[in-house]
């Protein structure tokens, strides 16, 4: 008589364990996917910064020469000739002077 039972308590033991086993199993299974969808700190903090970035007013270093289309040409001209940049750039905005 007690053979039977002990097979019975070890088959419930082992389906319990089972059992257990997939419960464990499904919840990691929801875990890792809850958080694979979740955005990171660094993906937050770098969004902010590339806002930041995009909607900012350009800096301007130099003041820029504003040249319109007739001085650019006369500029790329000077330079495939090899004048000196100022003195180029003088005579341009001289003869728009005129």
């Amino acid at each position: 008589p007690l053979a039977p039972r002990a097979g019975i308590e070890v088959i419930t033991f082992q389906f319990a364990l089972h059992l257990r086993t997939m419960k464990l199993a499904i919840v990691a299974l929801l875990v890792s996917g809850a958080t694979a969808f979740t955005p990171s700190i660094p993906y937050l903090a770098t969004r902010s910064a590339v806002a930041t970035q995009v909607f900012a007013e350009p800096e301007n270093e130099e003041g820029g020469l504003d040249l319109d289309l007739e001085e650019m040409f006369d500029m790329f001209d000077a330079a495939d000739k090899g004048q000196d940049f100022d003195k180029a750039i003088k005579e341009v905005k001289k003869e728009k002077e005129e």
